[in-house]
């Protein structure tokens, strides 16, 4: 390796690989630091149903690398790896060009994973980012206006049928967004809401089964229950077609007549991660980088990898965006003491509570499983915690004002009923400082790097 480069790069611009980069800057990191995403924006996922519903702002949700990292000193490429070679110790890039690096971190997180169930791949829409809640909202809305002009009953309850495939956060979050905004949405188009039907497939034989969410199911089936949304339970898809949706319970095939299906059944190892030659027992199995508990990888101590992508050994720590912040922030330090000649330490990444969307002004939060809040005052600590999470100090102000004015100014300060406003006003003040106080207890000791 030619001495004078010294150079850390940086694949993926999520959770973990932007807090790493903003976290070196800050430690005035020696080498210089290129962070490589083949997008231009940053995807903030755990807000991306604000952004579908349109209570937030593209620029709330999704700001843009150049304008996160401003001044920091962290070189910005636009761009898509095309392969990454442990061994030259170089990335290959889409447009042709090569990264040569002293050290790398791999935070490219994770592809939706269909899992041979045919069609599901051509025929679902998937709900990661912006593109898909754009293509999710056009089909939609393509739906209820041809809804609208159709006489047939049988073609109006096959437009109007909405499937979610999958009964984890992502499932549960959207089948409740979906259900207050449909319905409404057909409603102004002249049709009757009460004809919209909102579909929730659950593998398991409950939602959110064994994930980190499950202290709040009861909250989510109630939620879910007001909303009639129709969950299914034990149903596993079998088959995505463009007017149906397949799916077997107890040994019985049924099927769903659906012009829209919604996959959140889960991911897949990264090609990418997958192409690496790395030993099998260095992978989980599915196909994961697994790390030490520094988050190096064995093989290749240079290489630190985080977020989606990995899981550290001998933990069970979910991919989830709270996880992924506190490993970036743990690969920063450790990358600094790696070049600095102190000893590493092993990241203290810990989940200390979880909040979920249940509706358009509704959401439950469970912190370090002492406290439970749900209702209106708890979404509004949802959208103030995930604010005072955005990674720019600058763009964190702008976006939490500008939040409070349209969630709560524009809203509740409207000439109405007094004692409603008061109970705002009041609302909103309490759930920014408890937000201010989530932050702390979910592990973000650096709330802005």
């Amino acid at each position: 390796m030619d001495r004078l480069i010294q150079q850390t790069v940086i694949l993926g611009g999520g959770f973990t690989g932007l807090y790493a980069a903003l976290k070196l800057r800050r430690n005035h990191h020696p080498h210089s630091v290129i962070l490589v995403d083949r997008e231009a924006r940053f995807r903030f996922r755990p807000l991306l149903y604000d952004y579908f519903s349109e209570q937030m702002d593209q620029q709330q949700v999704m700001p843009r690398f150049e304008e996160l990292l401003g001044s920091s000193g962290v070189r910005f490429v636009q761009d898509t790896v095309a392969a990454i070679d442990l061994s030259d110790r170089q990335v290959r890039l889409h447009s042709g060009r090569v990264c040569p690096y002293s050290h790398l971190v791999i935070a490219l997180g994770s592809v939706t994973g269909y899992f041979g169930v045919e069609g599901a791949s051509e025929y679902a829409i998937a709900f990661r980012d912006s593109d898909d809640a754009i293509a999710l909202d056009r089909k939609i809305r393509t739906c209820l206006d041809q809804a609208r002009q159709s006489a047939n009953p049988d073609r109006r309850r096959l437009l109007l049928t909405f499937v979610i495939i999958g009964g984890g956060p992502t499932g549960v979050e959207l089948a409740a967004t979906l259900a207050d905004l449909v319905p409404n949405w057909f409603e102004e188009l002249g049709g009757d809401p009460q004809e919209v039907r909102i579909v929730l497939l659950s593998r398991g034989a409950q939602i959110l089964k064994g994930d980190i969410n499950d202290p709040l199911r009861e909250t989510a089936e109630q939620q879910l229950q007001r909303r009639a949304v129709e969950v299914i339970t034990e149903a596993a898809a079998t088959a995505v077609r463009p007017k149906a949706v397949d799916y077997q319970q107890a040994g019985q095939t049924a099927t769903i007549p659906a012009a829209t299906a919604v996959w959140t059944a889960g991911t897949a190892a990264h090609p990418l991660v997958k192409d690496l030659p790395i030993a099998e027992q260095h992978r989980d199995r599915k196909g994961r980088l697994i790390v030490t508990p520094t988050m190096q990888l064995p093989e290749f101590p240079e290489v630190f990898a985080g977020g989606d992508c990995a899981t550290v050994e001998g933990e069970s720590l979910p991919p989830t965006a709270q996880v992924a912040h506190q490993q970036g922030l743990a690969i920063a330090q450790n990358l600094q003491a790696l070049v600095e000649g102190r000893q590493l330490q092993p990241a203290d990444a810990a989940i200390r509570g979880t909040l979920m969307k249940l509706g358009l002004e509704a959401a439950a939060a469970n912190i370090d499983d002492r406290v439970e809040v749900d209702g209106e005052i708890a979404h509004l600590i949802r959208q103030a915690t995930y604010l005072s999470r955005l990674p720019s100090p600058i763009h964190n102000l702008q976006a939490e004002m500008k939040w409070f004015n349209d969630a709560v100014v524009d809203r509740y300060l409207e000439p109405q009923d007094p004692g409603k406003v008061v109970q705002w006003v009041a609302g909103a003040i309490v759930a920014a400082a408890v937000a201010r106080k989530v932050v702390h207890a979910l592990g973000s000791d650096e709330k802005s790097v």
